[in-house]
């Protein structure tokens, strides 16, 4: 399905946990009505505790305030913030919940990966950034980078839609259908901007294959230039002929992935690719300063998206996921320059020469890896023909 895109909107990129989180707690401890929060990882540490005080705080002041987080990114949520905040007043709802973690299940990897929070419907916040301290590791100086946005506007009424319908969803599945919730504050969808953006999910119904098309039409229409940004970097054979495609049409083609190993399956898998990549004229350049979780892109300095979405199957084609898309020259220009800070500064670009010097363990390695992740898919129950070879 093709985004539905709105003017008038008031779209502010947010750096990492610095400016993510004091937004998000002033903007909760600004609530009066309602606040609706969605995280794949909600972490018991300073930025849990800090949210956790702000969402509790509002519940106590007759805020209605729901959480939702998933229950394999956040297996001890319940045990730790997540008793707190229902002493408090929320009302706290886990997707999926982990029953069984041993066990090996088909639709074990269908998870709510989204970050998602809409506030008295008037401003709502999506990305990548976990409620999780920014500061990756104790040894890491730098923080690791991600992005997301603040959104004002008419945008917000897909967001808030988004949002409440699958609290709605998922409160019916865990037989809730009795709970007496009042009707969401109605989104404000007035003009407070002139920046065009679309809202755009990936679930399992409707919406499969969405935040792919996006991108692909995006690849596909680029002229000049395409930067892109990704945690978790495994496309299929249609992405990854289309940035091929562009390279070999004369677009500069810029990929910033993750340097540090932070899952191994994931990050051999990934480096299968890079060849191929590499000599098709795609330029891949490493992160090292810390870890990256950010999922951006920036196409011909005026398409931008700022998301949850890996490109990568599990994100792709089995989780929930959500972006905004940004068609606006002046916000491209502010995360593509985030980025080449970051590509000039902090990274690393990987040549072809220094494919040719890795061992032949290493990269059967690599191959093995990539594999796993195919075997993976197919146990999950999806069609998984666009990762074969």
């Amino acid at each position: 399905m093709k985004p539905a895109f709105f003017n008038g909107n008031r779209i502010t990129l947010l750096e990492s946990g610095k400016d993510y989180f004091p937004a998000l707690v002033a903007a909760i401890d600004a609530a009066s009505v309602d606040v609706h929060l969605e995280s794949y990882i909600y972490a018991n540490d300073a930025t849990g505790r800090l949210v956790t005080a702000a969402l509790a705080s509002a519940a106590r002041r007759g805020v209605q305030v729901h959480v939702m987080v998933d229950g394999f990114g956040s297996p001890d949520f319940l045990a730790t913030q997540g008793y707190q905040l229902i002493a408090a007043g929320v009302q706290v709802m886990i997707y999926r919940p982990e029953v069984a973690r041993l066990r090996l299940r088909r639709h074990r990897l269908r998870r709510l990966h989204r970050k998602l929070i809409v506030i008295d419907g008037r401003i709502a916040f999506v990305g990548g950034i976990n409620v999780i301290d920014d500061n990756a590791s104790a040894t890491l100086a730098v923080p690791r980078l991600d992005y997301a946005v603040a959104v004002e506007g008419p945008l917000l009424a897909a967001v808030h839609r988004a949002a409440h319908h699958l609290w709605r969803l998922v409160r019916w599945a865990n037989f809730r259908r009795r709970i007496a919730v009042r009707l969401p504050t109605p989104a404000r969808t007035q003009h407070l901007g002139n920046v065009h953006a679309a809202f755009v999910v990936r679930d399992n119904l409707r919406h499969r294959r969405d935040i792919e098309e996006a991108y692909l039409d995006a690849i596909e229409a680029a002229r000049d230039e395409i930067v892109l940004a990704n945690a978790y970097f495994l496309p299929g054979r249609r992405f990854r002929h289309a940035l091929l495609d562009a390279a070999a049409r004369g677009v500069r083609v810029v990929v910033l992935l993750q340097g540090r190993v932070e899952y191994v399956l994931q990050h051999y898998a990934t480096q299968a690719l890079y060849g191929s990549l590499i000599d098709g004229g795609v330029a891949i350049h490493e992160y090292r300063p810390s870890f990256l979780h950010a999922k951006v892109a920036v196409i011909d300095g005026n398409w931008a998206t700022i998301g949850s979405s890996n490109i990568d199957p599990f994100s792709l084609l089995m989780a929930r996921e959500a972006n905004v898309i940004v068609r606006d020259a002046g916000f491209a220009a502010e995360l593509r320059a985030s980025l080449e800070r970051a590509i000039a500064s902090d990274s690393t670009e990987i040549r072809a020469d220094d494919l040719r010097k890795r061992s032949l363990l290493t990269r059967a390695a690599f191959w093995a890896a990539y594999t796993l992740v195919r075997v993976a898919v197919g146990i999950a129950g999806v069609r998984g023909k666009e990762y074969r070879g």
